[in-house]
């Protein structure tokens, strides 16, 4: 096998493959990428049982062949190599990368011992990328960061012939989005459930690429999976298996309290506040007729307060405590001017949603569920 190509070229082609990589491969070939020279078209590919992805780029070819060798590794020399056409070839049982005057030997790893790849599926529907990457980064933080509870570490993702749902929750927190899509068919419906970790990585990998063509296939020999791909690079997950809890339904059907503040103001509020507790701490917003008091702290311990307007409607001035690291992972996902934040009960959750103006209509495109704190004094 030998190719030559141009430094770029293959410098962004070897990192985005080599970004799935994991960090602690189990057995050492899992940490190799696989190259394929063939027919003018060199294919990098990698695989760790449970996610692999595949690039290809256009090469002048001198012999075909294929090879693996250490992906890290190979990353980290052409981020170095200078601005000039690279060489790859093998010879002597070694993988030598020439460019300019830096040459590298690397050790072969043994291709009998790498796993077969999945079968990338059909694709169902295509959908923007820089939405979806958009959609999944304002779900994912909903999403358990404990793998021990599989279920929960998971977005599902929800999929019709209108509209593809987005959905996580750790169980103290929910976040819902809404977007569309465009079908293959209609009458589609299905549904997966993807580690939040994983969909997160594929979502940035693919964001800015166009449209990314999704698949999905239910009956694998290898299991269930997922597919994204665009621009010629194309990402697989094994999906996640179980009964996803009926959570669309723990969102209110009407929310007589509602208060609308400026959606950044209220975020700086919280950070200042918030300076006086450990990150995790509860602070308490005092809410009345155009006004809010944010608290933090108490007794002896340091504490802090910040007034703001807002427009609050309500029968009665009303008290509600909550994780500010969890209010602040909702606010964070919202890029409108204004925040709605709708109660039906001081202890029940609270519905946050943007709006663009304050005395316009909520959207429902992005909807986060937070649950209070057990206020003691």
């Amino acid at each position: 096998m030998k190719f030559v190509v141009e430094r770029d070229v293959f410098e962004d082609a070897i990192s985005w493959t080599a970004r799935t990589l994991p960090a602690r491969p189990a057995v050492a070939v899992l940490g190799g990428v696989w190259m394929s020279a063939k027919a003018g078209i060199v294919t990098l590919s990698s695989f760790d049982y449970e996610v692999s992805s595949r690039n290809q780029f256009e090469a002048d070819i001198e012999s075909e062949g294929e090879v693996l060798v250490s992906g890290k590794m190979v990353a980290n020399i052409c981020k170095q190599l200078p601005k000039k056409p690279v060489t790859v070839e093998m010879e002597g049982g070694k993988v030598i990368i020439s460019c300019g005057a830096s040459s590298f030997q690397l050790a072969v790893m043994p291709l009998d011992d790498y796993p077969a790849l999945p079968q990338v599926p059909e694709a169902v529907g295509e959908v923007d990328s820089g939405e979806f990457a958009r959609a999944v980064a304002q779900v994912s933080r909903a999403a358990s960061s404990d793998e021990a509870l599989p279920l929960l570490a998971t977005v599902r993702m929800e999929l019709s012939d209108s509209h593809l749902n987005l959905m996580a929750t750790d169980r103290y927190r929910l976040a819902v989005r809404q977007m569309d899509w465009q079908p293959k068919q209609t009458d589609f419906s299905a549904d997966a459930l993807v580690k939040s970790r994983i969909l997160s990585e594929m979502a940035k990998a693919l964001s800015g690429s166009g449209e990314i063509h999704l698949g999905l296939e239910n009956s694998s020999e290898g299991g269930a999976i997922i597919a994204l791909e665009a621009g010629g690079r194309k990402i697989t997950s094994q999906l996640t298996e179980g009964d996803y809890p009926p959570v669309t339904s723990l969102f209110p059907k009407e929310a007589p309290i509602k208060a609308v503040i400026r959606r950044e103001e209220l975020e700086q509020a919280i950070k200042r506040v918030s300076l006086v507790t450990d990150r995790s701490a509860q602070i308490r917003m005092n809410f009345a007729d155009g006004n809010l008091t944010l608290e933090a702290g108490q007794g002896n311990d340091a504490q802090a307060h910040e007034e703001m307007t807002c427009t609050f409607i309500a029968d009665e001035p009303m008290m509600i405590v909550f994780d500010s690291q969890y209010l602040l992972d909702g606010l964070g996902a919202l890029d409108s001017d204004y925040v709605r934040m709708s109660f039906t009960h001081p202890t029940k959750p609270a519905v946050i949603t943007g709006q663009e103006e304050i005395d316009g209509d909520d959207s429902q495109d992005f909807r986060y569920l937070l649950m209070p704190i057990r206020y003691s004094s």
